[in-house]
């Protein structure tokens, strides 16, 4: 079996925060978050990375962590164009938004040809998640069987404003369905989000969430683009401006029909993550305290 491999979805903007996260410093060496993500995965065990990128940000994401990390890894980018589209379907007038999480794997379909992992280029993990995901790949290439790192919900919130989570449904290990809840709050030592009739539902903190960290069989990039003209087609008749082609919804589809399982891997670290410009301030002092305890060294890739 192939080496397996890290993709990193990094074609978002970060409405949100403001401009591009992905390559915003978080320490006083001038290390993004991806720096820390590719840190840990390296720490356990990956040698390969796919970034899927626009074509817009290639040069400004090269001199950020591209070039200097070529040195540890065996790299390849992917862009992901509005363009790249099945047979039969063209963009809409109008539409510059990227097609989702979804499409964004599907454009890897020619590179990978390993057991891979998928994590947001803005998101810190931490080095257990990434050491329970390569052993998980390191086992076999088996069609079908992934896997999800699952963190807790009340250890992925921020004080400064709502998340969105995908909320997961688990029994006996294995991931049965997950739900998207795009409002949610804390609330002490829990939450609660916004249900579709507008009213504030609560959620348990130990409920355990997505944040976009799954482990694919070596064949799932090319599932996805297999099964994108149905969700298109759908999606295009619903909003042609703003549908995404999302990674949970195809998980969700092949759970429904029996062709892949999902092991849970829960992970008890906090995430980290920049939603918002004011969470900027509380990542850095995170990072600070996690190199004080010694898990990083000051400058990473010395």
């Amino acid at each position: 079996m192939n080496e397996p491999v890290l993709v990193i979805m990094a074609a978002g903007m970060g409405s949100r925060f403001g401009g591009l996260k992905q390559i915003t410093p978080v320490d006083d060496c001038g290390q993004i978050i991806m720096d820390y993500s590719l840190f840990d995965a390296r720490r356990a065990g990956f040698k390969r990375v796919v970034f899927v990128i626009k074509h817009e940000i290639e040069k400004d994401f090269r001199e950020s962590i591209g070039d200097r990390i070529e040195s540890f890894f065996d790299v390849k980018y992917v862009f992901q164009d509005v363009n790249d589209l099945p047979d039969g379907f063209s963009v809409p007038e109008g539409r510059q938004k990227p097609w989702g999480t979804g499409h964004a794997v599907a454009c890897c379909r020619d590179v990978i040809d390993a057991p891979f992992a998928v994590i947001n280029a803005d998101d810190f993990y931490g080095r257990s998640a990434f050491e329970m995901i390569y052993s998980f790949l390191k086992k076999e290439d088996v069609s079908g069987r992934y896997a999800m790192v699952g963190f807790r919900l009340r250890n992925t919130l921020t004080e400064n404003g709502s998340v969105a989570r995908g909320q997961c449904f688990v029994d006996r290990g294995l991931l049965t369905g997950v739900v998207e809840r795009t409002e949610i709050y804390p609330s002490g030592n829990d939450a609660e989000y916004r249900a579709e009739d507008g009213s504030m539902t609560p959620i348990s903190g130990d409920t355990i969430v997505s944040m976009n960290f799954w482990g694919f069989s070596s064949d799932m990039s090319k599932e996805l683009w297999r099964r994108f003209p149905a969700h298109l087609a759908e999606g295009l008749k619903k909003d042609p401006i703003k549908y995404e082609y999302y990674l949970p919804s195809v998980v969700n589809d092949q759970i429904a029909d029996g062709t892949c399982t999902v092991e849970v891997l829960t992970c008890e670290d906090s995430w980290h993550g920049v939603t918002y410009t004011d969470d900027l301030p509380d990542l850095k002092k995170a990072i600070t305290q996690m190199k004080a305890d010694g898990q990083y060294p000051d400058r990473l890739w010395d």
